[in-house]
């Protein structure tokens, strides 16, 4: 393939991406949303992440399972635990990453 195409394909597809993000910005900005959806969008981010989360924490081989014996499921119980109570970030991944690591170990060993 020419260099020149492929950075010229770069550069389309550069602007392309800038562009539809950049109108989103700059033809709302003027936009003043009803009171319901700003405070239905302050959600979005929290379930987008779990959308991402849940179903590497609770499928495994292809199937759902919620039991305690699989280790993920257990570990987030335990991070979610520690989060509820100590609101702390840093403790909250510590304590599920430990948990998940302990629990691996017990049923491998």
């Amino acid at each position: 393939m020419d260099p020149l195409f492929v950075w010229t394909l770069i550069a389309l597809l550069t602007a392309i991406s800038f562009a539809t993000r950049a109108s989103f910005i700059l033809l709302f900005s003027h936009v003043t949303l009803p009171r319901i959806v700003q405070k239905g969008l302050r959600f979005v981010p929290a379930a987008v992440f779990t959308a991402l989360v849940v179903p590497d924490i609770f499928v495994r081989s292809g199937a759902i399972q919620l039991g305690l014996s699989n280790p993920k499921a257990a570990a987030a119980l335990v991070a979610a635990l520690v989060a509820w109570k100590t609101r702390n970030t840093l403790l909250t991944i510590l304590s599920g990453m430990a948990a998940l690591h302990l629990l691996r170990l017990a049923v491998i060993g």
